[in-house]
């Protein structure tokens, strides 16, 4: 423990790492807990996989274009928050099965992603750290971005925070109260989308459900107050993400499947502990 504090005092990319870190980990508690609540946990699984499309999209044109302002993440981003308007907007219109709707937009997004890494010319490294996640890659831009995408997740749901309640808990009767339940629906699941892009940095595409999901599943057992569940994961979520960058130093694991690992094993805690206190 003592080397570990030793190396974030020294080594900057540990620091920044542990920051970003934290940053998704704000994310991951307030939507998380939207997605467990609303029972869309496995749309939210659709989302991350589709953003693999524009992640390619954007080296593709990055690589053969020179178009260096383009980056995986910004690709990652508008993928993200074309899946989520898609997919709400098929279930809403069409009144379509949400499983056939998250089926075809998942196997979409990775197709579209794997032909174009496949064009692009080079040793696609940077895909796949965004892929299976290296929180030690951050930058000082990336943790601004991350900032300023907690920023506006933080800012959206203050102001539609009861509406949000409302949708999650009982449609019918936000219907009942005029509320705008299309519009919010597809508001919310837009902040599943950017939150899977900040959690992305730390824990890559693969495995960002696991953040995404089992912080807030855990803080949905001690409490039945939503925004006091979103406080206890965004706490969970900050103690996996440091405790995964303990585990992951001193044993030399890989980062962001050490903070998923973790994670799987306090849910597992978390069900016996339920299950014994019934």
């Amino acid at each position: 423990m003592i080397n570990f504090f030793s190396a974030l005092t020294e080594n900057p990319f540990l620091l920044m790492a542990l920051a970003a870190g934290f940053a998704a980990s704000f994310a991951s508690g307030i939507i998380g807990s939207y997605v467990v609540v609303k029972r869309i946990v496995s749309m939210s699984g659709s989302i991350a996989h589709s953003v693999l499309g524009g992640m390619g999209v954007c080296l593709w044109l990055r690589r053969t274009y020179n178009l260096d302002f383009l980056t995986p993440l910004q690709g990652a981003l508008a993928a993200g928050l074309l899946s989520a308007l898609l997919m709400g907007w098929i279930h809403l219109k069409y009144r379509e099965r949400e499983d056939t709707v998250i089926a075809a937009i998942w196997a979409t997004g990775m197709s579209i992603g794997v032909i174009f890494i496949a064009l692009t010319p080079g040793y696609n490294v940077e895909l796949t750290n965004f892929l299976f996640g290296n929180i030690l890659w951050v930058s000082h831009s990336d943790i601004k971005l991350l900032l300023c995408l907690d920023v506006l997740i933080a800012a959206v749901v203050a102001i539609f925070y009861r509406r949000f309640l409302a949708i999650c808990f009982d449609e019918q009767q936000a219907l009942l109260q005029k509320m705008s339940v299309n519009f919010l629906y597809l508001l919310l699941l837009c902040l599943v989308a950017v939150a899977i892009v900040v959690l992305i940095q730390v824990v890559g595409a693969i495995l960002v459900i696991t953040m995404l999901a089992i912080p807030a599943a855990i803080a949905g057992t001690c409490t039945r107050t939503l925004s006091r569940m979103m406080c206890i994961a965004v706490l969970i979520g900050a103690l996996f993400t440091s405790l995964g960058m303990y585990l992951s130093y001193e044993l030399n694991w890989p980062p962001g499947a050490t903070i998923s690992l973790i994670s799987a094993v306090f849910y597992a805690l978390s069900l016996t502990r339920k299950r014994y206190a019934r």
